[in-house]
């Protein structure tokens, strides 16, 4: 019965990630490009962000080959009445420009795309037609392609502006004419519901209008934007081209940090797009910059699980300066809420950091913060930030710890998912960052110098609290040694992988069977509950990054390539989602965040001990021979590289910095060892 379980688990197994097929390439250039060909029609959606702006642009491609567009904008900082989390102001545009121009005297007709691909911008390029040759019958009337027209869609890095570039090229043998209309529309808001009464939107086209003459194979250019300003500001005269190079600038600098090397070009590629949305989706607010995670709902805000534990862990590993700053103030804003009589921190700050949110009660936010806030301090190695971080982490823990039960586990009203599914009295996602947060709060009081004592309290409070996480959560579950995720839960749940996250394997064997089983996997990732259609990527996330820790780096690697290759090349690309079926599987940022931590964390196992020190626990995966990663952020001030070679049974590790070896160590396939740089 076990072997014939076994084979059904495999053949299930394989079943479903058949299922997936690529749509998208990978270019040399990091790229990634759909030739449509007959696989349409098609249509997704992605979402891009800068300071002031974000913008979902939905897109696709009709059954006659035509190119489709909605532009969703968000202007973050421009507040609507009732100021709440939702409270920024939105508008869809479909304004179609090249239908607007006129060609030869006619306008464009009869497109057909030729191909789109993404890099931080969305680009498509199409053929157009202005008439057709008779070849006798109209029904044998054939187009006559005339141009070839180039869209290329990207946020302002810094400008509260979506930016369009246009670029036409005559593909005839003779001249052709092209008048570009000189288009401004202006919209004003409804006085009434602004924070700063009404707000002026703007698409126009900029420059380059007016009547043109395009020999074979001669280009036009001309940009278009979206903006919008309140009153006092003015209207930007936008430089597409300037714009466009700032975004080119600032993707070239997020891929260039913390590079990701191994022989599987999907994952070294999933990893680049993740930095982007990772990095993105920071809003210069009147509160500093905070990190959002977007989805046209979750703007100007931050969040106790979706920055302080799901991103800013992972922002001082890739080094972006923003990145840092956003991570820092999110945490001091989390502090302003300390109070004597350890009232629950909001789950949320939101409306640029002047109002707060906490319509779920205490989701366990005391336990994410700590978490967040000291790995972030280990690795940020900044001793002025980490002792102005240190009351709220001691807080948060002390929190935590008047919230023990009798059976020494955090109780809390709800957990990260807010309700939306069972959580008990006490859940084990809460008590496991708790016990994460005691190991990296001992870590750090030693490096602030605090006393010995408080060092080995938090010691000794993890391993106590350790033993009962695994008393009072473990369970066989639908046949498996594993957890429930609460006192008399008997379905599975995805977030049992939470223990492997933060090194509790007491229970990784039935865990790992659990997580793979069809119970849970599908081939759209991890269902939050058994038996549900829900699933939420986060706990996909973190189920990859804890079976890799627990080191089942074979299985994790195959279930990894099977998630990257449909999220970055599949039909909905290029990031990880939030969830389905709610939000329609919007590319949410710290998402991305989560899956640049399965690298970091699950696949080369680094944890933060210290301000110069981790532990490294590399799971080089059988097939490969080799991996990298480049110009790691984390741990002091200079980047470095480590590397992972594989000599016979042994692997090689060897610490680069400014291009020279300066650590070197011979061990094993997932064996600990201790780095200090």
């Amino acid at each position: 019965m076990k072997i014939t379980g076994i084979f059904i688990l495999l053949f299930l197994s394989n079943f479903l990630f058949s299922q997936a097929q690529n749509r998208w390439e990978i270019q040399p250039d990091r790229s990634i490009r759909w030739e449509t060909g007959q696989s349409i029609p098609h249509y997704d959606h992605i979402e891009m962000s800068g300071e002031q702006v974000s913008v979902v642009l939905r897109y696709g491609v009709n059954q006659d080959g035509s190119f489709g567009l909605e532009r969703s904008m968000i202007w973050p900082m421009l507040r609507t009445i009732p100021n709440n989390t939702h409270g920024s102001l939105m508008q869809r545009f479909a304004v179609d420009y090249p239908s607007q121009l006129i060609v030869n005297g006619l306008t464009l007709n009869n497109e057909k795309v030729k191909y789109m691909q993404l890099d931080g911008r969305l680009t498509v390029v199409s053929e157009l037609s202005t008439g057709y040759v008779n070849t006798g019958a109209a029904r044998n009337r054939k187009p006559v392609p005339a141009v070839e027209l180039t869209r290329t869609y990207f946020p302002s890095t810094d400008k509260p502006m979506l930016c369009e570039l246009y670029k036409l090229k005559n593909i005839t043998e003779k001249r052709i004419s092209v008048i570009v209309p000189n288009l401004h529309a202006t919209y004003n808001t409804d006085a009434q519901k602004g924070v700063d009464g009404s707000y002026t939107m703007v698409t126009a086209i900029s420059g380059n209008s007016g009547l043109f003459y395009l020999d074979p194979n001669e280009e036009l250019t001309f940009g278009a934007s979206v903006q919008a300003y309140k009153t006092g500001q003015s209207e930007i005269k936008p430089d597409i081209l300037k714009e466009e190079q700032a975004r080119k600038d600032f993707v070239k600098e997020v891929w260039t940090k913390l590079d990701f090397e191994s022989p599987d070009p999907v994952l070294n590629t999933a990893f680049a797009f993740a930095k982007i949305r990772a990095s993105e989706s920071i809003y210069k607010t009147k509160g500093g910059y905070m990190h959002g995670p977007g989805g046209e709902s979750y703007y100007a805000a931050i969040w106790a699980n979706d920055q302080a534990e799901y991103v800013n862990p992972f922002l001082p590993f890739l080094g972006y300066r923003l990145g840092n700053e956003s991570a820092f103030n999110s945490f001091m804003h989390f502090a302003r809420f300390m109070n004597d009589e350890y009232k629950p921190i909001p789950s949320s700050i939101i409306a640029e950091g002047l109002s707060t949110w906490n319509g779920a009660g205490d989701r366990g936010d005391g336990a994410m913060i700590a978490y967040g806030a000291a790995r972030y301090a280990l690795e940020k190695a900044s001793a002025d930030e980490a002792r102005q971080l240190w009351p709220l982490i001691e807080w948060c823990l002390e929190f935590c710890k008047r919230k023990l039960n009798p059976q020494e586990v955090v109780k809390s009203d709800s957990d990260e998912l807010e309700g939306r599914f069972p959580s008990g009295e006490a859940n084990l996602c809460t008590s496991s960052l708790y016990y994460d947060a005691l190991l990296s709060a001992s870590y750090l009081a030693k490096e602030l110098n605090k006393p010995v004592s408080l060092t080995k309290r938090y010691q000794s409070e993890a391993a106590s609290l350790k033993k009962a996480i695994n008393n009072y959560f473990g369970a066989t579950v639908e046949g498996f040694d594993t957890y429930q995720y609460y006192d008399g839960n008997t379905v599975l749940r995805s977030w049992i992988c939470i223990p492997l996250t933060v090194g509790i394997y007491e229970k990784k064997g039935g865990t790992t069977n659990a997580l793979f089983s069809p119970r849970l996997w599908t081939k759209d990732g991890m269902l939050t509950q058994a038996g549900t259609e829900t699933f939420w990527d986060r706990s996909t996330l973190y189920a990859l990054r804890g079976v890799y820790a627990a080191g089942e780096r074979e299985r994790a690697t195959e279930y990894l390539e099977h998630y990257s290759a449909q999220r970055l090349l599949g039909d909905h690309v290029p990031y990880p989602i939030e969830a389905w079926p709610e939000g329609s599987q919007r590319h949410l940022s710290a998402e991305s965040g989560l899956y640049g931590r399965i690298i970091t964390e699950g696949l080369f196992g680094i944890r933060p001990t210290g301000f110069n020190s981790f532990t490294l626990t590399p799971q080089l995966p059988d097939k490969w021979d080799t991996m990298q990663l480049k110009n790691i952020g984390a741990f002091g001030k200079a980047p470095f590289d480590i590397k992972i070679d594989r000599i016979g049974n042994n692997i090689k590790i060897t610490i680069i910095k400014d291009d020279n070896v300066v650590r070197t160590y011979t061990s094993k396939v997932g064996k600990t060892i201790e780095v200090k740089l």
